[in-house]
């Protein structure tokens, strides 16, 4: 059960505490197949899939880049084309505020739908799959 890990159960964690229980457990259980799934393999194995997961997304970086992305592209739209795709910035910029005071904004639920994990959750994994090679030696 992945509740062991006592940061993913901390207060603190404004992401998993703004996300239901249903979408958690379920990125907690995917995490874990992970875990169970890459342990069994090789070294090498092992030490592939930490690469990966040193490159993995985490939600932070997804809101940011998408923030970022739709309010150049309203921004550019509201210039060149016309004023009222200014509101497009300013709607995300607003959401990337509340995301940042409250640890929630509306694309937060269908991104963690879809897997998208939080630093934390990444590194549960990572350090798992470590101490699998170290319990191995």
């Amino acid at each position: 059960m992945p509740t062991d890990n006592l940061e993913l159960n901390n207060n603190t964690d404004r992401v998993r505490n703004a996300t239901s229980d249903t979408v958690n457990d379920e990125i907690d259980r995917q995490t874990d197949r992970n875990i169970e799934t890459f342990s069994a393999l090789g070294e090498e194995e092992i030490k592939a899939r930490i690469q990966q997961l040193d490159k993995e997304w985490d939600i932070e970086r997804v809101l940011e880049v998408n923030a970022s992305t739709l309010s150049l592209a309203g921004l550019a739209l509201g210039v060149f084309v016309n004023k009222r795709w200014l509101l497009l910035p300013a709607g995300v910029l607003t959401f990337l505020l509340q995301h940042g005071l409250q640890g929630w904004c509306p694309p937060l639920p269908i991104l963690r739908r879809l897997g998208v994990r939080t630093r934390s959750e990444i590194d549960r994994e990572k350090y798992a799959l470590l101490e699998s090679i170290r319990g191995a030696r």
